[in-house]
């Protein structure tokens, strides 16, 4: 029983890795969609102009109307930007949990990253040991089922809609480390920032937006702390049905002068299945005495990609 609950965490992750390139959910910012109370996080009420960011120092904040102004909107996304983690390295024993229809489960593991190098999701048994393993790289998605002894490893170009949808590691980095992205760009620089778009959203937030043919970026952004809230990628398709991908961030703490949420909730559907993934970091550490690269014995078998769909649609 334990075994296929394991299996199940681990069909329903290989599965948001793959669908990300075509992914949608509750459309933030989009004619014709709502955003749940439950997502509208209230900004905290400031007294006149003045707000303290992360750093302690204090900033004019804009005015509601400010980003209208070209100048005004580059200076804003300027400091999104500039609120993302500098830390070389973020690690947490976390606990994690996943939702499909009526199936809950809840486990322990760990979260380590290094920025532009790799991030990994330790899934424990018992709470001590290993039973499954998500790493990514820059080169490859590797996921790993440590009970039966299999692995799938796929490099990213081998992913035909990862490939002809731009989104590859570091697109995943960014949903990871709480970041702005831009497909096919590794990081942003301010010419790039010319690119997003910006409206007034709920609760005196700002939705930061970037339009890709049938894929569309939306980002819900604290006016006045200049953090992302949550990050939501959608695809239109017409003839099969809307994909969608909702990555919520609450709980900002301080880590190396900047802030970073300490819970990830993620919700990903298709026409046909909806899954939801909890992730809660029980502290921020730099622990960077680890290796960065996973390496398996003969005893594994490989599997392929549509084995770990076939366990998924089966849920």
């Amino acid at each position: 029983m334990k075994t296929l609950r394991f299996l199940t965490v681990t069909a329903c992750m290989a599965v948001l890795v793959f669908a990300t390139s075509c992914s949608s959910m509750r459309g933030l910012g989009r004619k014709g969609t709502v955003i749940p109370k439950s997502e509208k996080t209230a900004s905290k009420a400031v007294k006149g102009n003045t707000v303290t960011p992360a750093e302690g120092v204090k900033v004019e904040a804009p005015e509601k109307s400010s980003l209208s102004d070209s100048v005004q909107r580059q200076a804003f996304l300027f400091q999104v930007n500039d609120n993302a983690q500098h830390a070389r390295f973020i690690t947490s024993k976390i606990k994690f949990s996943v939702e499909v229809g009526n199936q809950n489960m809840t486990l322990t593991g760990n979260l380590k990253m290094k920025r532009d190098d790799v991030i990994r999701l330790q899934l424990m048994a018992f709470g001590f040991v290993e039973a499954g393993r998500l790493e990514f790289t820059p080169d490859y998605v590797l996921i790993i089922d440590r009970i039966n002894k299999q692995y799938l490893k796929v490099p990213y170009s081998h992913l035909d809609f990862m490939r002809n949808s731009n989104i590859d590691f570091y697109v995943i980095q960014a949903l990871f480390w709480n970041e702005l992205f831009q497909p096919g760009k590794s990081h942003l620089t301010d010419s790039n920032l010319k690119s997003y778009k910006t409206e007034q959203g709920a609760d005196d937030d700002i939705i930061v937006a970037l339009e890709d043919g049938k894929l569309s970026y939306r980002w819900m952004v604290d006016h006045l702390a200049a953090h992302v809230k949550m990050a939501n990628i959608m695809y239109n398709d017409r003839y099969r049905g809307n994909y969608q991908l909702n990555w919520d961030y609450e709980d900002f703490k301080k880590h190396d002068s900047k802030r970073f949420p300490m819970t990830h909730k993620v919700s990903f559907s298709t026409p046909q299945k909806e899954i939801k993934f909890e992730m809660m970091l029980n502290y921020l550490g730099n622990e960077d005495n680890w290796e960065t690269r996973t390496t398996l014995s003969g005893k594994y078998r490989q599997v392929e990609v549509d084995e770990i769909l076939r366990r998924f649609m089966a849920l």
